[in-house]
């Protein structure tokens, strides 16, 4: 499966457009990466488990929105679009969402 942000996959001709896909992740941020995060934001420096739960999210999202394509009969996503939330009365959520155009080319 093409998954691209580009409206059009390079030397190939769109034949059939199936309609618009989306993944949905929300994920629970726990206590021990907050702490982390938060000493690192007194310190300075990367948050590396909130970016280890970030890069999940985003890759779970995008093979939802895969899985769903191919469930349409598309063998490409164009025009694929990534959004980031924090959720939940005390922030503790993060939601990755992306969209896009399933095809076949």
């Amino acid at each position: 499966m093409i998954v691209t942000t580009t409206n059009k996959v390079q030397d190939k001709e769109i034949l059939e457009y199936k309609g618009i896909v989306f993944g949905e992740v929300i994920t629970g941020i726990n206590i021990l990466k907050d702490i982390g995060a938060g000493i690192r934001n007194f310190f300075g420096g990367r948050s590396g488990g909130y970016e280890k739960e970030l890069l999940a999210a985003r890759t779970e999202a995008l093979k939802e929105m895969e899985e769903r394509a191919k469930d349409m009969g598309a063998n490409a996503i164009v025009g694929v679009k990534m959004d980031y939330e924090v959720l939940g009365a005390d922030n503790g959520m993060l939601m990755v969402t992306c969209s896009g155009t399933a095809v076949v080319i």
